[in-house]
């Protein structure tokens, strides 16, 4: 197996349901705290982050909701899925977030997991709920986007 270089960014799961339902204000990086064959699993990208969340409890951080398949050659020492897993922030970014989250309408939702130098990162973004009329918004102007981009094609290969 070829290990990843130094730097080297593998994305192993996004969260764009996300990014659809919700407006990033800030983003953090932060590490997760796994067991053996939680690790492993993640390195075979076999992560959901969809229904996830993070919540602040007694000064620590903690990723709740986050389905981790079970690896497949583990033994009866293999992880519960969707067990809570403590998150490894600075304590100031803790305190910021607990200040903010505290206030009424903000959440705390992972938006991507990756490996970066062999350890596993999660981003995570202090976010506020979208309206509907927010996401017809932001479905129309993509809309708009893509058969502005067709046009823009169309023009240039009649040339």
């Amino acid at each position: 197996m070829a290990r990843q270089s130094e730097g080297e960014v593998k994305q192993v799961a996004t969260n764009r349901k996300a990014l659809h339902d919700y407006e990033v204000v800030d983003t953090f990086e932060a590490g997760i705290a796994l067991t053996g064959t939680e690790i492993k699993s993640v390195r075979a990208a076999r992560v959901n982050l969809r229904d996830g969340f993070v919540q602040i409890r007694q000064g620590e951080a903690w990723l709740l909701n986050v389905h981790i398949s079970p690896y497949d050659f583990g033994n009866r020492e293999n992880h519960e899925p969707r067990r809570e897993r403590k998150l490894l922030l600075h304590r100031r970014e803790i305190r910021k977030l607990q200040s903010k989250v505290s206030e009424r309408g903000w959440t705390i939702v992972p938006l991507r997991m990756y490996l970066k130098d062999g350890r596993a990162k999660i981003e995570i973004a202090l976010v506020r709920g979208k309206r509907l009329y927010d996401k017809r918004d932001a479905v129309a102007e993509r809309d708009m986007n893509r058969e502005l981009q067709r046009a823009v094609k169309d023009w240039a290969q009649d040339r």
